[in-house]
């Protein structure tokens, strides 16, 4: 930056951890970080930037919205009960190791 007496002057800048984010960018995003920090990060935030050092690629599965809820114990018991009345008893002879 020129100081008005034909000098250059260089400012460095210290980030403030108070302020640090994070944010979730779509592995598909078309134009990547840069386009999605321009869209949905600076209209907000103007002074913000990124450290491509920082970067972290993975995947979030989540694991309620792919998967069936998870079933009380008392449903898996009720379940039991009745495979077990179902088959004759035939659970209770193949736990307890029975008949031959």
């Amino acid at each position: 930056m020129n100081n008005g007496n034909g000098k250059l002057r260089a400012f460095e800048y210290e980030p403030d951890t108070d302020l640090r984010d994070s944010e979730q960018v779509p592995l598909l995003e078309e134009g990547r970080i840069e386009v999605f920090l321009r869209r949905e990060v600076l209209p907000y935030a103007a002074n913000s930037w990124y450290d491509f050092a920082s970067v972290k690629k993975g995947y979030e599965i989540s694991f309620t919205r792919y998967s069936k809820p998870v079933r009380t114990r008392e449903e898996i018991r009720a379940d039991i009960a009745a495979l077990e009345k179902e088959t004759g008893g035939l659970m209770n002879i193949i736990i307890e190791g029975g008949a031959s």
